[in-house]
């Protein structure tokens, strides 16, 4: 199983139930796609026992201290762009600021999965073949739910869970 989750803003209690879910469901990955915002946040994923990818949104500030402590933790920084290969999968990872190009990496048929955030709306799309998963917004702050979501790499079955 993957664990995805998105724009957590801040939001350290969300992101800590985020990590309590994951580890229950025995996830082997975390998959963050981007708008962690500060640095502090890096410490809410001590206790993830999973392996934990993130990649840069528009909001997140201090990028060097962002992926020093991701590190300390054992977490890959991707920048802004990551190209994965976990569970036999070929998972494409962006925040989604542009949505011509979220489209187009879809469209493309290099990957199974893309996982995209920024709009803060939880959905499963297909797009020419390859799942499209955008898990909404971990913190709740505009939408007011608390979302992550967990993929199955044996089935694409991808559920989106409300925290």
């Amino acid at each position: 199983m993957i664990g995805i989750m998105s724009d957590s803003h801040d939001n350290l209690q969300a992101i800590k139930d985020a990590v309590s879910y994951f580890n229950n469901k025995g996830v082997a990955a975390v998959l963050h796609a981007g708008d962690l915002v500060s640095p502090f946040n890096a410490r809410a994923f001590e206790k993830l026992d999973a392996k934990l990818y993130l990649v840069f949104g528009n909001n997140d500030g201090d990028r060097l201290t962002i992926t020093a402590w991701f590190e300390e933790l054992g977490g890959s920084i991707c920048g802004d762009f990551a190209d994965l290969s976990i569970d036999g999968l070929h998972i494409a990872m962006l925040h989604g600021i542009n949505e011509a190009q979220v489209h187009a990496i879809a469209a493309s048929g290099d990957f199974d999965v893309v996982v995209r955030g920024h709009t803060h709306d939880a959905g499963v799309t297909d797009v020419e073949g390859t799942l499209v998963i955008n898990p909404g917004e971990s913190s709740g702050v505009l939408t007011g739910r608390k979302t992550v979501a967990v993929l199955d790499p044996s089935s694409l079955e991808c559920t989106i869970v409300e925290l």
